[in-house]
C-alpha cells in the first residue's frame, strides 16, 4: 500500500485540501502534514531561525493530521525527515508527496510563486516523487471543491499508471468546475507559460498621507499565452499536466560561457 504525505498552502482546513483528501481514498495510506494558515504565494521560503511549532488537528470527522506553524516547503522537510522516520521507523519515507487541491490555478510564471508546487519540488529534492493539484477558482462562480478534488484524483489515477521519476514534479491543474456532476475534462499534457504576468499595481494614500501600493488583477493575467501551453489549455476548460524540473541550469548556454570564460 503506498503512504501518502498529503499538503498544501492554503492552510490545514482549506476546503481544497479536505476535498482532495476525501477523493484520495483508497489509494493508500494518507498522512497529513500541512500549513497551520494559509501560505500562498510564499514560493519556496524555509524556516532557519525559529521553531517549526507543531499540533494535532481533527479537520473534520474524517480527516486528522499535524498543522505546522511554517511554510509548504517546512511542511515537506519536517515530514520527510522528522515525522516519517519516527512514525514509520529510520531511514523510512514517503512513497508519494501529493500537494492541494489548491485555490487558484497554477499554471505560467504562477508556479514560481507558488507555495502549492513549492511543497512538491521540494519532496522531489528529497527523493520522493511528487504531484501539484490545482483548481481554477471561479470567484465569480459557485466552486464544487468535491467534484473538482474527484477529477484531480482521476487525472492522478492517469499520472499513476506510470512510473514517476523519484525526482520529479507532476504539476495538475484542474479548469473550473460548479456542477456536482461536471465531466471530466480532457487531459492535455503542455509546457509552462513563460510570459510575464500583466498584473499593476493601484496606487493609493494612506490616512497618514503615506503612499503605498495595492496589487490588482487577478493573478492570471498574462502578458501573452503561447500556444500550446498550461494557460492556453486551462481556459480551454482542459485539465493540464505539466512535467517541471528544478534544476535551473540553462544547459543550452553552458557551452557558450565555457568558451567566453575558459582561459585559452
Amino acid at each position: 500500500m503506498l503512504r501518502i504525505l498529503l499538503t498544501n498552502d492554503d492552510g490545514i482546513t482549506a476546503p481544497g485540501i479536505q476535498a482532495l483528501h476525501s477523493a484520495l481514498q483508497g489509494l493508500g495510506e494518507i498522512v497529513v502534514v500541512a500549513p497551520a494558515s494559509a501560505q500562498s504565494a510564499m514560493s519556496h521560503k524555509i524556516t532557519f531561525h525559529t521553531p517549526l511549532m507543531t499540533r494535532e488537528v481533527q479537520v473534520n470527522p474524517t480527516m486528522r493530521g499535524i498543522a505546522i506553524e511554517g511554510s509548504p516547503a517546512d511542511c515537506v522537510k519536517v515530514a520527510c525527515r522528522a515525522i516519517w522516520p519516527e512514525r514509520y521507523g529510520e531511514g523510512s519515507r514517503p512513497d508519494l508527496v501529493i500537494s492541494g487541491m489548491n485555490d487558484g490555478a497554477n499554471v505560467g510564471i504562477n508556479v514560481i510563486y507558488s507555495g502549492t508546487v513549492a511543497a512538491a519540488v521540494e519532496s522531489a529534492f528529497l527523493g520522493v516523487p511528487a504531484i501539484a493539484v490545482s483548481l481554477h477558482y471561479g470567484r465569480a462562480t459557485r466552486t464544487n471543491f468535491d467534484r473538482a478534488a474527484v477529477i484531480g484524483r482521476l487525472a492522478i489515477d492517469q499520472v499513476l499508471k506510470y512510473e514517476i521519476d523519484a525526482h520529479s514534479v507532476i504539476n495538475i491543474n484542474v479548469p473550473r468546475i460548479e456542477a456536482a456532476d461536471a465531466p471530466m475534462p480532457p487531459i492535455k499534457v503542455v509546457s509552462m507559460n513563460t510570459a510575464a504576468g500583466a498584473d499593476g499595481y493601484e496606487r493609493r494614500v494612506g490616512p497618514g498621507g503615506q503612499i503605498y501600493y495595492w496589487s490588482k488583477g487577478s493573478g492570471m493575467d498574462f502578458v501573452y499565452a503561447r500556444p500550446g501551453t498550461d494557460v492556453e489549455a486551462l481556459a480551454e476548460h482542459c485539465v493540464t499536466v505539466t512535467p517541471l524540473s528544478y534544476d535551473l541550469t540553462d544547459h543550452g548556454r553552458l557551452e557558450v560561457w565555457r568558451e567566453r570564460l575558459t582561459p585559452r
